[in-house]
């Protein structure tokens, strides 16, 4: 990476406001104090060292969730600065520690670009552990420092020398404040192999070293978000041989863009702001999409594949593509619901203008890939009026008016969404016990009969023609696509009820990727659960227990002694007080909430468990035979 060539010392660290509203107000700093909340700790102390590998002075990060709870962070940047600052009267060091929006991001010269969305940095993390150790390679020195809940308990001290450079976190998160301050290795394996992904040639490691854990796993990705979008198509069938790589610095900006088609239908588009994952997308993918959409156009009319008159729309265009846009600017503006949206009206026209003329370039150069991209965009255009009619159908049908609800769903009486849940049920059996055991009052039953489309292998047209998606649509009110609208939902929970079985479990995936790529909006939102019915009864005299997964049913055997066993095959197998005294009943059921920790893996998942591949299907299966309970076949 290209260095700053600026100093980077005492002088550079401003102060402007102090910290004690951390505590009091958590929430407002850090999002939240769940298990997301303690997350972020470990991000803003990485985000701090991924600034100075932006500086181009940090080449390695490494994170250890250590054997006491703690997470320790070091990279090789120049440390933070040691000097004392004269107005405070206090190392540099500990303002930055203790002092919130304190550091060199905040109008030194210290960094030109800094990652990060809320900038709150080391001293929020101080501010919420129990105890914080840093300890700074600089100036030949080994200078280290301890702090509790915010304040330290120790002078900023050396003791040793080194030829080192760079800063090295520990922090122990306080359990009076986080509702867990148990880390999750996964959670935070796949933000830093995000972060390896759009810092090429930065090397960033993770090791767990609970339960006697040491071994380390390491990303480092030379071609950066190259590698991003070759991982994303893993499993899918491409267009081009290689992914386009596009890379462009202006005005202190920096852009890169990786494009790779496949075969699919589907659009995969991630982009960044400084390494943010603006979800909300923003002014970056407005200038992507444009400058696609054009420079396509343009090469169709120079290639004389479309006519004078006929334009390719940007939906045509993109279809079938997996895309990364990561963009660095010095002063992003992040707006939207979630501050995940790039507003800096400067992007837009910065990215169109480089899509065109970079991939103009490329299409003159490859015509014969320019011509197959052209003619999937015109085939998908085809597609897209056949959707055009099969959603005018749809609407001429009464779809969205709340009049016309599906015949077979048994809707609930009241009225507020808020209240109110919908059970998809598998099968007309287990669809009419559910109806007959349900509350009447919030709970509304819709059977579905078999198993839905596969949505990752059909388009719109064929997919709105299935008689189960049509009723799900229907149901829920919102619309799907880009027509969804989350305020319109019938029903605040969506709860997959399916037998516990193959079968069972194949059609909650159907559903899933339905809700995936069709409405997202509501596994983001928290909408969309799974019931957990039981697999066992137990009877001994007029004794019932129920039994949800062998474990439990060993436990319970060993408790009542002998006693009759009633192994169910599905849903349809209980009487409707069964069914609802096990699976239904808000006092005593089981829901799993689906989420959206990584939509990326999410992604890579749906591709691999319901796309054309046996061949990592069965990889994955085999991968993660230990975590299958049971499989009935």
């Amino acid at each position: 990476m290209e260095k700053i060539e600026h100093s980077y010392d005492q002088d550079d660290i401003q102060v402007l406001e102090g910290l004690e509203p951390v505590r009091v107000r958590p929430g407002m700093y850090i999002g939240s104090t769940d298990v997301h909340g303690l997350h972020h700790l470990v991000t803003e102390i990485v985000d701090n060292s991924i600034d100075e590998a932006l500086a181009g002075y940090c080449t390695q990060i490494d994170v250890f969730i250590q054997a006491d709870g703690s997470v320790r962070v070091r990279d090789n940047g120049r440390g933070i600065p040691t000097g004392i600052i004269e107005k405070e009267n206090k190392s540099a060091v500990e303002v930055v520690l203790t002092k919130l929006h304190a550091g060199g991001k905040f109008g030194g010269g210290g960094y030109k670009i800094s990652g990060g969305l809320h900038g709150v940095g080391l001293s929020c993390v101080n501010a919420l552990s129990n105890l914080l150790i840093v300890t700074i390679y600089q100036n030949h020195n080994i200078y280290t420092q301890k702090y509790e809940r915010g304040k330290p308990i120790t002078e900023l001290e050396i003791i040793g020398h080194t030829e080192e450079t760079g800063t090295e976190v520990t922090f122990y998160p306080d359990d009076t404040i986080f509702e867990t301050v148990e880390f999750n290795y996964d959670t935070m394996k796949s933000r830093l192999r995000e972060l390896a992904f759009l810092n090429k040639g930065l090397k960033i490691s993770i090791a767990d070293q609970r339960e006697g854990k040491e071994q380390a796993e390491n990303f480092f990705y030379e071609g950066g978000i190259i590698h991003f979008v070759e991982e994303l198509n893993i499993g899918k069938e491409t267009l081009l041989p290689k992914v386009i790589y596009i890379e462009q610095k202006e005005n202190d900006c920096e852009i890169e863009i990786a494009i790779q088609y496949n075969t699919s239908y589907n659009e995969t588009v991630l982009t960044y702001a400084n390494n943010i994952n603006t979800d909300e997308g923003g002014t970056h993918l407005e200038g992507l999409k444009a400058g696609l959409t054009k420079v396509i156009n343009d090469s169709g009319q120079k290639l004389k594949i479309l006519k004078d008159n006929e334009k390719l729309s940007g939906e045509d265009v993109r279809e079938g593509i997996t895309a990364i846009i990561s963009v660095k600017l010095p002063n992003p503006q992040f707006e939207g619901q979630t501050k995940t949206k790039l507003g800096n009206s400067e992007m837009r026209g910065m990215v169109s203008r480089v899509v065109v003329d970079k991939l103009g370039e490329f299409f003159e150069e490859n015509p014969k890939v320019a011509r197959d991209l052209i003619q999937k965009s015109v085939t998908a255009q085809r597609a897209r009026e056949a959707a055009r009619i099969a959603r005018e159908n749809f609407r001429r049908k009464g779809a969205f008016d709340g009049m016309s609800l599906p015949g077979k769903l048994a809707d609930c009486s009241d009225t507020n969404p808020e209240h109110c849940e919908i059970y998809l049920v598998e099968g007309d059996s287990a669809g009419g016990t559910a109806k007959e055991g349900r509350d009447r009052h919030i709970q509304a039953i819709l059977p579905l009969k078999g198993k839905i489309l596969n949505v990752e292998k059909a388009r719109l047209h064929k997919i709105l023609d299935n008689d189960e998606i049509k009723a799900m649509i229907k149901a829920f009110g919102c619309g799907y696509k880009e027509e969804f609208d989350i305020t319109k939902l019938r029903y605040d929970r969506i709860i997959c009820m399916t037998d516990a079985d193959v079968d069972g479990s194949h059609i909650r995936i159907l559903l899933l990727t339905f809700f995936y790529r069709f409405m997202r909006p509501l596994i983001e939102e928290g909408h969309v659960y799974v019931a957990m019915a039981p697999l066992y009864k137990l009877t001994k005299g007029k004794v019932e227990r129920y039994c949800y997964d062998d474990n439990e049913l060993k436990k319970a055997q060993e408790e009542m002694g002998r006693c009759e066993l009633q192994r169910y095959k599905g849903l349809g197998e209980m009487s409707a007080k069964q069914l609802f005294e096990t699976t239904m009943d808000p006092e005593t059921r089981t829901l799993l909430k689906v989420t959206m920790d990584d939509a990326v893996e999410a992604d890579r998942l749906f591709t691999i468990l319901m796309g054309d591949s046996p061949e990592l299907r069965r990889q994955f299966i085999e991968e993660n035979a230990t975590i299958i309970k049971e499989l009935d076949v």
